[in-house]
């Protein structure tokens, strides 16, 4: 159990790795989850998981959301069958890799967020305004996949000629994997899980939009870095380095001490912006060697 932790904090502690991240606190939720499931079984009594999966669940009427709110996010951390958890994080590692190279791991924490409230937006909405969909949306939803479906078109918007080694087909280019995803979804709407999928294509435009926003200069993670950084002077003292953004384009400053110290995440966000802006070529020797010494704790 010590050496599992500690390979756990080895892979949480990496830089510049939200897919995994993301990873790890779903695979975490699911393992909670099934251990009570497990022990309210032995016990004769599923009450208390009926009620833990409720609480984390989002309702589909907005009278119980109102009750509930936290639900807008809890949901998409949260699965209960095993095969649901592993096609939504095989699909956000595969896709989540290739978007991470591009936008750093800030922008990919902040797009599986806003493509899970956007996919629950999408199913409230729908739940409670139309019919078929009041009829057919079940006790609540939970799952990752309108999260999963913000990244896979988001990648798919961004770099729409990648090509992705598939079984059975060889190379095909990601931006006809993500179609096939939504046409599935949009077949989706009309069946016994009509609900979840309309949340798939919430997750769908947002990552489209996202992604099209940013191409104009309008960064929808902003917000979240801030908070993020916000967050972190709470527990970390203070280094003596100097990190500065401003103008159209992300860029910074670093101290020659940064060169003794360990290149902290903002410094490797902003290298990474600064790539997606300019490119590789742009960077000067100090910031490819905060790149270097980074990759070297991977």
């Amino acid at each position: 159990m010590n050496t599992f932790l500690k390979d756990l904090e080895y892979a949480w502690s990496k830089p510049n790795n939200a897919p995994i991240k993301i990873i790890i606190i779903n695979v975490v939720v699911f393992v909670f989850i099934n251990l009570i499931w497990l022990i309210c079984r032995f016990a004769g009594n599923m009450s208390f998981f009926n009620q833990t999966i409720d609480f984390l669940s989002l309702p589909p009427y907005f009278w119980d959301f109102l009750l509930q709110p936290w639900a807008l996010i809890t949901y998409f951390f949260t699965h209960q069958d095993f095969f649901h958890l592993v096609f939504n994080m095989l699909a956000l590692y595969w896709f989540g890799i290739i978007l991470n190279d591009f936008l750093g791991s800030s922008r990919i924490t902040a797009l599986y967020i806003l493509g899970g409230i956007a996919g629950g937006i999408a199913y409230l909405l729908l739940s409670n305004t139309i019919p078929f969909f009041e009829r057919s949306s079940g006790s609540g939803m939970i799952g990752a996949s309108g999260s999963v479906y913000a990244i896979v078109v988001a990648a798919a918007t961004l770099s729409p000629d990648f090509r992705m080694n598939l079984l059975l087909f060889g190379p095909v280019k990601i931006k006809y994997i993500a179609a096939v995803y939504v046409f599935l979804s949009i077949i989706g709407t009309a069946g016994a899980n009509s609900g979840g999928n309309i949340a798939h294509l919430g997750g769908a435009l947002l990552g489209y939009m996202f992604i099209k926003n940013l191409q104009r200069g309008r960064d929808w993670s902003l917000p979240f870095g801030r908070f993020r950084n916000w967050t972190k002077n709470w527990f970390k003292p203070k280094r003596s380095m100097k990190v500065t953004v401003g103008g159209k384009h992300a860029s910074y400053k670093t101290t020659l001490r940064s060169q003794s110290l360990e290149p902290t995440q903002e410094v490797i966000d902003a290298i990474l912006d600064k790539i997606s802006v300019q490119g590789y070529e742009k960077l000067t020797n100090e910031e490819k060697q905060i790149l270097f010494r980074a990759s070297q704790k991977k």
